[in-house]
């Protein structure tokens, strides 16, 4: 069977489904609205299940041209928080009871989803997260969670600001009033519909969990009144038209509906979607044209070239120093071997795995390069020796050799004794 042609298939958009009982057996699905809205704007859903093993399968979906996560429990709070939380047991445990369907923890969804979250922020491929993806992309950025919006949040505000996240009386009705923070996205797509004094649009949610520490790379979009951040991006990876699109929404534009109808509240609330296809699809084209053509090197000055060579020769160095440890002999490889250093130290790769490989080799080219040093010093000094006792008689040669051979009996004698002694003091205390 002849492969595809990739140049005619639609742009896959990777969804992890979420994985719930019904009639005593595990069911996963995938809500519908966010099919519809991928479809509508010319994507391919691709679901990936939620199956024991699926994270170590993941290189079987390529190729991605994007990920949406949108549904799922709680993240597991040792994934991002390593202070011990502020929430008593006893608080703890009425959050367990009071939201029993977020709380049960799913380690095999938190292992897909951060697999892809970071694979997107190391390829780039166009992210959408949704409530719980949004939380997601927070956390594989390096950002943290409050395990409880009410009792970490709103509960400390004064009444006005208090916002409630989540209501299981009126799930898909219930709506609370977002400020959009202008030259956003956000603020583009629903600009038509803000009042220029409040900023404000009302939006659902069906969340207890939020963003607490925003990870660096990403700029808020919208707060809720309480000041729980609502929306974020990367705004270095965020221009559709050539495929960048990071970005979380802590609540459902999707499902921000009229009752008993499929008028949205809003006419920018399938923005996001139509945005975020948009940069699938240029995603989707940019890597079908890299695929299809050799790759020519960039056009380079003089200056930036001799740099670059300089780093590639330092990483070889660096390489066989980190994988053999072996140590090269003193002379221009020092300066060399420090370059590549300088470049490791002032690059951080995304992957955790990636970043303590570049903090090993980093630290062991700084080390060889201090001991390069060390032994340049050692063996200018040995050059001195040399030629001062080169101009020694013979007798005044013997008498120093004497005398070091003397020095270095009684080291060895004196060390005996103190090592002797270090031992029977052991031997004391394990027998006391």
């Amino acid at each position: 069977m002849a492969s595809p042609d990739l140049s005619v298939i639609l742009p896959r958009v990777l969804i992890v489904s979420r994985r719930t009982v019904r009639k005593n057996k595990f069911v996963d699905f995938v809500g519908e609205y966010h099919l519809d809205l991928i479809v509508r704007y010319g994507a391919v859903p691709v679901i990936v299940p939620r199956v024991n093993g699926v994270h170590m399968l993941l290189d079987s979906f390529e190729p991605i041209h994007g990920v949406l996560l949108c549904e799922g429990e709680d993240i597991d709070p040792s994934l991002y928080e390593a202070e011990t939380s502020s929430l008593s047991p006893e608080e703890l445990e009425e959050i367990r009871r009071l939201h029993a369907s977020d709380t049960a923890i799913d380690k095999e969804k938190d292992s897909i989803e951060l697999r892809l979250a970071k694979l997107c922020l190391e390829r780039n491929i166009p992210y959408l997260g949704i409530c719980r993806g949004s939380q997601v992309l927070n956390v594989a950025s390096g950002g943290s969670l409050y395990q409880d919006v009410e009792k970490e949040v709103s509960k400390k505000c004064s009444e006005n600001q208090r916002v409630v996240h989540i209501d299981y009386g009126n799930y898909d009705g219930h709506r609370h009033a977002v400020r959009v923070v202008e030259k956003t996205p956000l603020h583009d797509w629903f600009k038509d519909s803000l009042e220029e004094e409040k900023m404000e649009i009302w939006v659902n949610s069906y969340h207890h969990q939020g963003v607490k520490r925003l990870a660096q790379r990403f700029v808020p979009m919208a707060f809720a009144p309480d000041g729980l951040i609502e929306g974020f991006y990367d705004p270095d990876a965020y221009n559709p038209e050539e495929g960048k699109f990071i970005m979380g929404l802590q609540f459902h534009p999707e499902r921000m509906r009229e009752p008993d109808s499929d008028e949205f509240d809003y006419p920018g609330c399938p923005s996001a979607y139509q945005e975020f296809v948009k940069a699938v699809i240029a995603y989707q084209k940019k890597l079908n044209s890299n695929s299809a053509r050799v790759p020519k090197p960039p056009n380079l000055n003089q200056e930036i070239e001799n740099k670059r060579k300089t780093i590639i020769k330092s990483f070889s160095l660096a390489r066989d120093m980190y994988m053999s440890g072996r140590v090269m002999n003193p002379s221009k490889e020092s300066k060399l071997i420090q370059a590549g250093a300088d470049f490791l130290e002032s690059n951080t790769a995304f992957s955790l795995q990636q970043e303590k490989r570049l903090k090993q080799m980093g630290a062991t080219v700084r080390n060889a390069n201090s001991y390069l040093e060390r032994l340049k010093l050692n063996e200018e000094r040995e050059r001195i020796a040399r030629n001062v006792m080169g101009k020694m008689s013979v007798e005044r040669l013997s008498d120093l050799m004497s005398f070091y051979l003397m020095m270095s009996q009684i080291c060895t004698e004196v060390m005996e004794r103190k090592l002797h002694g270090f031992v029977n003091n052991e031997n004391d205390s394990s027998h006391s």
